[in-house]
């Protein structure tokens, strides 16, 4: 059940994973869809966010269970949709902003617990910020690892999406008929498009590539995507959730934290930065060869 190998971390494969496939097998029988494991995930990890702000460091513990246990369930939703088949686009969408639920919660939480403590109110703007920043990082992240997945498995094996193609289901929906699917399909949109303009040499070779390989990728070029990109996939891995959630663990643990929003910002983003632009570097070098050399592929 898993994806691939290349872009699962090993506190996933060996913890989060055989946790949510157990889950996922108990949902399957009893008949809960990934939808509603889903939505349940977000449940759990408002509430962790909720218990942070309180400086009993037992009530943070509570937290830091239903935080993990939230992110059990959010493995879960996936291995069940292809366990059962149950794949969706709306599912999708919902499992990638579950993830934001959490850390909304958590950053109001530390917040106001900050502020209670002593902090000045402008701690509110390095709260939005280190928001902002997450929610960039996450979005990127997912993306390069659908990238990724689409050059070693192909289209089926991937989730990945483009605005072209968004734009067509969503001039096909009715604002009358078909409100919620279109507002929360504009919002996809929205969001697809900001991961698009940070990666424009990797548009470049989407484009290039689907335009030149109609059914499927040649061999050679999956092969050396995948050789070239992998190393990149551990930055995929630290600006997501298991090393940030290393962290606030400590930094609840010391009573200190505020630490989290500095680390998000200062530390988190420059890996997001490198991340991109080495991502960009490896799309221009594959961009280069298969517009110079007509027998490659």
């Amino acid at each position: 059940s898993l994806k691939s190998n290349d872009t699962e971390e090993r506190i996933d494969i060996w913890f989060y994973r055989p946790i949510g496939y157990r889950i996922a097998q108990v949902c399957a029988k009893i008949g809960i869809t990934p939808n509603a494991v889903t939505i349940i995930s977000i449940f759990f990890g408002v509430a962790a966010g909720i218990l942070f702000y309180y400086p009993a460091l037992w009530i943070n513990v509570i937290g830091m269970l239903l935080l993990v246990f939230a992110n059990s369930l959010d493995s879960a939703d996936g291995q069940l949709a292809r366990m059962t088949d149950n794949k969706s686009r709306f599912g999708r969408i919902l499992d990638g902003f579950a993830g934001d639920f959490w850390f909304a919660s958590i950053h109001i939480a530390i917040c106001l617990r900050s502020i209670n403590e002593g902090w000045p109110q402008w701690l509110w703007v390095f709260c939005v910020l280190a928001g902002v920043s997450h929610m960039l990082q996450s979005a990127m992240a997912d993306y390069y690892r659908n990238v990724h997945l689409y050059f070693i498995k192909g289209k089926a094996g991937s989730e990945l999406d483009n605005t072209r193609d968004l734009k067509v289901d969503y001039d096909a929906l009715s604002w009358r008929k078909n409100f919620f699917s279109k507002f929360v399909l504009n919002g996809y949109m929205g969001y697809t498009r900001n991961q698009e303009k940070l990666s424009p040499k990797l548009q470049k070779l989407l484009r290039l590539v689907k335009s030149r390989y109609k059914d499927e990728l040649p061999k050679q070029l999956m092969v050396d995507f995948r050789t070239q990109n992998k190393p990149l996939m551990k930055y995929t891995n630290i600006v997501q959730f298991n090393t940030r959630v290393i962290f606030l663990f400590v930094w609840l643990f010391i009573g200190q934290p505020w630490i989290y929003f500095f680390f998000d910002m200062f530390v988190l983003n420059p890996i997001l930065i490198y991340m991109c632009n080495r991502q960009e570097k490896v799309s221009g070098y594959f961009v280069d060869k298969l517009t110079n050399d007509p027998t490659y592929g």
